[in-house]
């Protein structure tokens, strides 16, 4: 065999940093096929990375490389379901999917369901322009808004909540966030962790980035910030430099002076029950204890906080695609070093392979493993040859080319340029495609 035809779904940091590993080989030419559903690349740097983080999204430079190569034909607005993976296993010799993890964790709560009960992610998707969540309307009426998790997207919501639309103004964020913004009454934002600071997933760059705001106050608990006797004993027995200074920035946190908005950063309880009449109006909260473990544990004491807003964000689930197995308690697809289990020629990286973890530099080790499982099937022969022609099905589709990102790219460049932005995104997808077209080149 001497060409190697590859499918990978997702053109995310996963599906690209695959592909560039799959194009370093000298063993076979390959051509690889990458799809997206929506008409853009870059997936999460495009509609996870919050719209201030220029910087890390400067990252689609390199993206932008890796599909200018020849080899690799973008195929945008192409939803994988269980036809067209029917078809890819005939066309191509293998499939990888590199879909992320796209369904929040609940709080399994009673009054989760009210009004004014969101998903953080869904609230991610929103302000970032992702066309399928354009729609959706958050309420932002009332002062006091709550944030239940302490990872890295946490503390954006928290950040972009309370940044301003003096300061948002100079981002990406989607014009109808950026004009819903600006009427927020948000003036307070409480970040709630189940455990204590030690255990808290969020980066220190994100941490020190809130500290930094000078609009807004910090308050933190001394009794919650002070380390409990395992957590002590953990940290002692294995020094990690990044932890102290977490530590450190928090503690300095803790003596900032007032101001107008505040951020309430808050250890050790966990939301029992969200109540109100017609929408969330309260939360109640129990305090924990951590065991030898490190695990939360209730202590049955109870206290109570009036908040208009909350968002979940407690981890994330990949779903179900097509026929392959699925690990519903981990949201992955069962895999051995990125071969889905039981099926021939078919390959997972990213989140739906090893569940939601790292940040976007974590992909690239990750895929860089499928793509060399795909390149050692290859060349043991365990891989089926296509028989079928790939453009016979993809004629169906309303397809948008690298030719056609970059058109739309282009187009929102110059909008943001306009406007001292760094580009204004195109929301509606059928205004996507319009911007994509060849129509609009040649005019």
């Amino acid at each position: 065999m001497s060409n190697l035809r590859v499918a990978v779904v997702g053109a995310g940091p996963s599906g690209l940093y695959a592909c560039e590993e799959l194009l370093k080989t000298t063993d076979f030419e390959v051509h690889v096929d990458l799809y997206d559903a929506l008409p853009t690349p870059y997936g999460l740097v495009r509609y996870g990375v919050a719209p201030d983080h220029q910087k890390i999204k400067s990252v689609t430079a390199v993206f932008e490389k890796i599909m200018r190569d020849p080899r690799i034909h973008f195929h945008g607005n192409v939803t994988v379901g269980q036809t067209e993976l029917d078809w890819m296993r005939q066309a191509y010799h293998a499939v990888l999917f590199t879909v992320g993890a796209q369904r929040d964790r609940k709080l399994g709560v009673p009054g989760e369901d009210l009004e004014g009960s969101y998903s953080a992610t869904d609230f991610v998707a929103w302000y970032n322009g992702h066309p399928d969540y354009k729609d959706r309307n958050f309420l932002l009426d009332q002062p006091r808004v709550a944030v239940v998790g302490v990872g890295n997207v946490a503390i954006d919501v928290a950040r972009i909540l309370l940044a301003g639309h003096e300061r948002l103004s100079k981002t990406d964020i989607a014009d109808h966030a950026l004009e819903a913004l600006k009427d927020c009454a948000v003036k307070e934002v409480h970040i709630l962790a189940r455990r204590g600071p030690l255990q808290a997933a969020f980066t220190n760059p994100e941490l020190r980035e809130l500290v930094e705001m000078e609009d807004v106050s910090f308050e933190i608990r001394s009794d919650e910030l002070e380390l409990d006797p395992f957590s002590r004993a953990a940290h002692q027995a294995e020094p990690d430099k990044a932890v102290a200074k977490r530590l450190e920035l928090l503690a300095q946190a803790s003596k900032r002076p007032g101001a107008e908005k505040r951020l309430v950063l808050r250890f050790l309880v966990s939301p029992l029950e969200i109540e109100g009449e017609n929408r969330v109006e309260k939360l109640t909260l129990g305090r924990n204890q951590l065991n030898e473990k490190l695990s939360a544990q209730d202590t049955g004491e109870r206290e109570q906080i009036e908040i208009g807003t909350i968002f979940r964000s407690i981890g994330y689930k990949g779903q179900p695609l097509a026929d392959l197995p699925f690990d519903d308690s981990k949201g992955i697809i069962p895999n051995q070093g990125g071969r889905v289990v039981g099926q021939t020629g078919v390959y997972v990286a990213g989140w739906i392979k090893r569940g939601p973890s790292g940040v976007i530099g974590t992909n690239k080790p990750c895929a860089k493993e499928s793509a060399q499982a795909i390149l050692s099937d290859a060349l043991g022969g365990r891989l089926k040859p296509p028989t079928r022609d790939v453009h016979e099905h993809l004629s169906g589709h309303h397809r948008v080319d690298f030719a056609g990102w970059k058109r739309l790219d282009d187009h929102e460049v110059n909008q943001g340029r306009d406007s001292g932005r760094p580009r204004i995104k195109v929301v509606e997808r059928a205004a996507m495609l319009k911007h994509s077209s060849e129509e609009v080149a040649t005019r």
